[in-house]
């Protein structure tokens, strides 16, 4: 078969396809799929032809709009923020855009994980499979694992090479029991009691010490078992839609520890997984970007797989399977084995070479990627692995840094386009919409408005969010240390808004409202004592870092009835836009020498750990030990804040070029340190002349100038240099 790249020119063609990509595409992802070659090419030149002038003068607006806003503070330099004058003058512009009447979301055919249950979501990169099959299969977990080899009730121990620590296993086994007592209590008595569990006509039947037996208090909490009803293997219990697995076997050290021989309590954790193509992941050229969309293939057609070192030898992972067991009707049923997985596309602000306009121009990644990612997903509706991830027949995509409704109007046309090209019914491909930048914040009900048939998912995302705060304020003054934004007033506005606007629009009855990313990847006692407010505060999803984390977090949603807390919040006033609007301004006699000087060595160190890395190994997501030795989750996210913030402050004087510069490399010097045991680490001191040295000193000083404060430019052109060097 000929590749798109091999036929014979055709003048009505208006692309040309890097010839990697089109091999891929066609003799990889099309095959199974039931679409034609020849419709999808034609029809993602026509597509490109149509959207591509679109982007362009949407980005446009946004360089319009920043410039506006930047002028209107240069020009009030010195005087007294004035916030009504302020809005006035961003509806002026068209900053902010008029709100729609009363609506309701109207998405149809979302699966049960999305649209009715409530549960950690993890994000992962797709460009590692290792780590995107942990993540798909951590639908279920072990709670004995999360508690014991962590710091959730004990300062974390180092448990390599040693045998169980019994007195840290009882402490856990006890703790358990006690939450089992809170989420499915018996009748009468404690399951620390329990001797045995059985199954009698249908129902869970528990015996205690003293030789009674007790039922659940709420008998319709039992929903199976697998293995003989005398002594189960498991037993399955049901909690706030969420599943327990009781597990037993008394031959394993927790077994023995445990009168009852239960061996661990597994439970439902990651309900959903985004597979991440942006800012987790370093991919700057085709070479990056088919394996990326080969993973994503992979997980669709359940064919991925990567082998683990485990033991001293080698295993191979792939995705789990469903579980099976006894209903309560005496049939056999299944659980489902796997999160269901979401796919997170690239920003519309990136280009590509991967497809080149008939002027030789680069096209929106965004439009690519949407076109594979969603052809790769035809085989989850088609075909012999029909059903294997959504069972509802639907394909999520989530789309990031959108700025407002007309943003979203461009993804949902698009859609609609990519559906019409590969036959697919109206709003099969749904949409999650990312409240990440400011504008979106101010804009989130229009947006959901246009997106009402599709949308699927809002997100508030604190860190990109910031980052966004900190480059649109860029001229107003010198914002507060990082420190001190959470206890900021947009973020109350921005959070709250963004629960409110999603249940006024009945997406908690469709959809997700999600909450942001847990950072600290070891301190999960701090995620347990914290988190929780997420939920409070009328998530139904939010962001964990790891498997282990989606199962301590987990915790928190049978803690917690998240329905219960929206139904309550249901009629709460949507906090005023003038809230949102208002920059996080520092108070000068509050910035002293030794708070400037924290807060840069801060931001230059979390930036130099996660750019070097990025630079030099191609690694998009890492854990970066802090200025402090504290392990943190840092991605571009994370990456566009310090470097936004380092920014500001050097316009508006709080610090100096050479106090940068001299930070730079006394921090060079503690990151070479802190890597000193990675062997494919490359120093970047004592020349500091190094590419990735060269490229985080530009993400500080070119900062104002690249759009909207995104790190993506400067990062893929210093990696795409690195990769030259070999």
């Amino acid at each position: 078969m000929e590749t798109f790249a091999e036929l014979k020119p055709d003048a009505s063609a208006r692309i040309t396809v890097d010839p990697l990509l089109a091999a891929f595409i066609e003799n990889e992802v099309i095959p199974g799929t039931g679409v034609d070659p020849g419709r999808f090419w034609s029809g993602l030149d026509a597509l490109i032809a149509e959207f591509e002038p679109r982007n362009r003068a949407l980005l446009r607006e946004r360089d319009r709009l920043q410039a506006e806003i930047d002028a209107w503070h240069v020009a009030r330099r010195g005087e007294a923020f004035d916030l009504a004058a302020y809005r006035r003058f961003l509806e002026k512009i068209g900053y902010l855009g008029s709100e729609p009447p009363h609506f309701e979301v109207d998405v149809q055919g979302v699966d049960a994980e999305v649209a009715k249950l409530n549960g950690p979501q993890l994000v992962v990169p797709v460009t590692s499979a290792r780590y995107a099959l942990n993540a798909a299969n951590a639908r279920w977990g072990s709670l004995y694992d999360a508690l014991y080899g962590t710091d959730a009730l004990l300062p974390k121990a180092d448990s390599a090479g040693h045998e169980l620590d019994t007195s840290r296993a009882t402490l856990v086994i006890d703790h358990v029991k006690g939450l089992l007592d809170r989420w499915i209590p018996l009748a009468d008595g404690s399951h620390s009691d329990v001797v045995s569990y059985r199954i009698a006509g249908g129902a869970l039947e528990c015996r205690l010490s003293n030789g009674e037996a007790r039922g659940l208090l709420d008998a319709a909490a039992f929903v199976g078992h697998r293995g003989p009803e005398e002594r189960p293997e498991h037993v399955y219990i049901k909690h706030h839609g969420l599943h327990i697995d009781l597990a037993f076997d008394p031959d394993t050290p927790s077994g023995r520890l445990d009168p009852a021989g239960m061996s661990d309590v597994v439970l439902e954790a990651a309900l959903t997984t985004i597979v991440d193509f942006e800012d987790s992941v370093a991919t700057v050229d085709v070479q990056d970007k088919i394996p990326a969309y080969r993973d994503w293939l992979g997980l669709m057609k359940g064919t991925l797989r990567a082998a683990v070192r485990k033991g001293g030898g080698e295993i191979e992972r792939r995705l789990a399977d469903d579980r099976s067991m006894i209903g309560t009707d005496g049939r056999e049923t299944s659980l489902p084995g796997r999160s269901l997985l979401l796919v997170r596309n690239v920003g519309q602000h990136v280009k590509t070479d991967m497809v080149l306009t008939k002027d030789g121009d680069p096209v929106s990644e965004a439009f690519i990627d949407a076109a594979v990612t969603t052809l790769i997903g035809l085989h989850d509706l088609r075909g012999e692995h029909r059903g294997l991830n959504s069972r509802a027949g639907s394909i999520y995509v989530v789309k990031p840094k959108m700025h407002g409704a007309d943003e979203v109007q461009l993804a949902v046309d698009l859609f609609a386009r990519l559906e019409e090209i590969y036959g697919l019914s109206s709003n099969t491909i749904k949409i999650g919409i990312m409240d990440e930048e400011r504008r979106m914040s101010a804009n989130l009900r229009a947006a959901l408005n246009v997106a009402r048939h599709r949308v699927f998912f809002i997100n508030t995302g604190f860190l990109d969010r910031t980052g966004d705060e900190i480059h649109t304020a860029m001229e107003a003054g010198p914002v507060v240390p990082k420190t001190t934004m959470k206890s900021q007033p947009w973020l109350r506005a921005y959070e709250e808004r963004n629960v409110v606007t999603g249940l006024n629009a009945g997406l908690d009855r469709k959809g997700q409202i999600g909450k942001g990313m847990w950072t600290a990847t070891d301190r999960m006692a701090d995620m347990i004592a914290q988190k929780g407010a997420q939920l409070r505060a009328g998530a139904s999803t939010a962001w964990v870092p790891s498997p282990t984390a989606a199962v301590l977090h987990a915790i928190h949603y049978h803690g917690i009835d998240v329905r219960d807390v929206q139904s309550g919040l249901r009629s709460a006033p949507l906090p005023p836009v003038t809230e949102l609007l208002t920059p996080s301004l520092a108070d000068p006699d509050r910035l002293t020498e030794a708070v400037v000087r924290s807060e840069l060595d801060n931001n230059v160190q979390s930036l130099l750990g996660y750019v070097v890395r990025w630079i030099d190994q191609g690694v998009g997501c890492s854990k970066v030990p802090d200025i402090n030795g504290i392990d943190l989750m840092e991605d571009r996210a994370t990456l566009r804040i310090s470097s936004q913030h380092i920014a500001n402050w050097l316009l508006h004087g709080v610090i100096s070029a050479a106090q940068v510069d001299e930070s730079l490399r006394r921090m060079a010097v503690l990151v070479d340190r802190q890597n000193a045991e990675d062997t494919a680490y490359i120093p970047m001191s004592p020349g500091f002349d190094g590419i990735a040295f060269r490229t985080a000193r530009d993400l500080i000083f070119d900062a104002r100038t690249q759009p909207n404060g995104y790190t993506e430019f400067l990062l893929a052109a210093g990696r795409a240099g690195r990769k030259k060097l070999g």
